[in-house]
């Protein structure tokens, strides 16, 4: 049982009280239905968080392909105007495999650093400062051509995966936040929308008729501050995360005035309430680290869920999907120099499905979508596998395992590709949220890397049957969800926790719910005192 003055100071503010007695008894009697649509402030700041989040990501990880001839040509040419001998081959490949996976090492340090500074900062505090990092990188990459110093480039790379790490981490903890509950779903889908349109643009200005040419390629890799500058100027006209103002740092009129900007004068009370509830049902506990999470057993298996969620994600085959989208279309005829351009509708497919996910995320539920992903992803997997290896016994098989590639990156767009990130932040209250997250983002971006060292030796040793291997993973995770994630369309975190209790805590479940609705019943009866 909570104590009576924890209660009593939690609601002394001279904002709280006259709140709580306007809105409760409205709120008991489901006095009014919350508006189908989000509002123009929620889109403009999902867009506003997005530009320079997660599509940050999606366009470094993209544009970096287009100029791999042009850099090595800089590596050789640095190389003996500096040292006055030819660069070694087996050298220049190891630089270049600097230049690419030190992205990989960035983001995970930004996935470490991400919670904290969300905590530090808040969340949109810690995006904008993320900005700063993003320029600094695309200053450094932009002068290691003209300066002839590739360890520019290098430590731009870091930087820019620092900058994506944090914005991986940061961006759905905001969106989620602020995100009503019935649309919680939908607008946290921002999330996926601006990285696969990050990817797209990049696959874009690429082009060698763009920015992919020899002469622009410093200004191809530079042009990531455009993303960072427009967040800059467009973030600051839209509020902190209410959540945080509440629950982390007590700021009870900010948190007011935050959601009257992003629901309405009339629609905020709801979230308030709800709100309130969790920052009760908190008790003053204070943001989590990491390594308390895996002690916890109250979020046990939501810690489990998310742990293999995020690694099934990456070792889904996407990443084989897009190794062999080449050689599939040089086998359906399509001519070598026509192929980027054919490559441009995998990312158009990526964009679409991710606006599909989020159109229907909020009708269909969750679970539904995630678990079709996968199962349709294990059916792809099966079918190419056959395709690719009867590939020249029938002239039709060439075009199904092109429509096989299609269909995998659209079955990973509308399940995990998008729904990972948003039960990442459903799953976790306030006060373990941020923790969840380093946690996730670590582990991605380890599996990321893993992923990178393995995939061309599980590719030379497999061949075509390594999506076999890729099948079983998709259906095991496919199955694991079936059985272990409830469904969280319109649910509080409160409610969601709730659900994982029956699994943390067993027979013991309910005299954990016992203490909640005890904790609630308190709660109602100082409201009632307070009318």
């Amino acid at each position: 049982m909570v104590p009576r003055h924890t209660f009593i100071k939690f609601c002394k503010g001279n904002l709280i009280q006259p709140m709580l007695r306007m809105e409760h008894q409205p709120l008991l009697r489901g006095s009014s239905s919350p508006c189908k649509l989000p509002s123009w402030t929620l889109f403009l700041a999902v867009c506003a968080v997005g530009i320079g989040g997660t599509f940050q990501y999606g366009y470094n990880v993209s544009i970096i392909n287009a100029p791999t001839q042009h850099i090595h040509k800089f590596l050789n040419e640095t190389w003996s105007s500096r040292y006055h001998k030819e660069l070694n081959p087996d050298l220049l490949t190891f630089l270049w495999s600097v230049i690419a996976s030190i992205f990989s090492l960035g983001g995970l340090c930004g996935a470490l650093i991400g919670g904290s500074m969300a905590i530090r900062l808040g969340r949109k505090g810690a995006l904008l400062m993320n900005n700063i990092i993003a320029i600094l990188a695309s200053i450094l990459m932009g002068i290691s051509f003209p300066t002839g110093l590739f360890e520019l480039l290098i430590a731009g790379r870091f930087l820019i995966g620092i900058n994506s790490g944090v914005g991986l981490c940061v961006q759905p903890l905001y969106i989620g936040e602020f995100a009503p509950k019935h649309l919680r779903g939908g607008l946290a889908m921002g999330t996926s929308i601006f990285l696969t349109g990050g990817i797209l643009t990049g696959q874009i200005i690429g082009l060698r008729e763009l920015l992919g040419g020899e002469k622009h390629w410093p200004l191809l890799l530079s042009s990531s501050c455009i993303p960072a500058v427009a967040q800059l100027l467009f973030l600051p006209w839209f509020p902190e995360s209410p959540r945080y103002l509440l629950i982390d740092r007590g700021d009870e009129l900010s948190c007011a005035k935050a959601l009257k900007r992003f629901h309405g004068s009339s629609e905020y009370r709801r979230e308030m309430e709800d709100i309130q509830r969790e920052c009760f049902a908190l008790d003053g506990e204070k943001p989590r680290k990491p390594w308390q999470l895996f002690t916890d057993p109250a979020v046990r298996w939501q810690l489990i869920t998310v742990i293999v969620m995020t690694m099934g994600q990456q070792l889904s085959g996407i990443n084989a999907i897009y190794f062999y989208a080449t050689y599939v279309f040089e086998q359906a005829g399509i001519v070598a120099e026509k192929i980027p351009y054919v490559t441009l509708g995998t990312g158009v497919c990526e964009c679409l499905t991710a606006l599909s996910c989020g159109l229907l995320i909020d009708y269909v539920g969750r679970r539904c979508l995630i678990i079709g992903g996968y199962l349709l992803m294990t059916l792809w997997c099966t079918v190419l596998t056959f395709s690719l290896t009867y590939q020249e016994l029938y002239s039709w098989v060439p075009y199904m395992s092109m429509m096989c590639v299609f269909a995998f990156i659209l079955s990973f767009g509308l399940g995990p590709g998008g729904i990972t990130n948003t039960l990442t932040a459903e799953l976790f209250v306030q006060s373990s949220r941020p923790a969840a997250y380093m946690i996730a983002g670590t582990v991605s971006w380890i599996s990321f890397f893993t992923v990178g060292m393995l995939f061309p030796f599980i590719v030379n040793g497999l061949k075509q049957y390594c999506f076999v291997v890729f099948l079983l993973e998709c259906f095991f995770v496919a199955a694991f969800i079936f059985l272990i994630i409830p469904e969280t369309k319109n649910k509080s975190f409160l409610e969601i926790k709730k659900e994982f209790n029956k699994l943390n805590f067993g027979r013991n479940a309910r005299k954990k719910e016992t203490e909640l609705y005890e904790r609630r019943q308190l709660q109602d009866e100082f409201l009632k005192v307070s009318a």
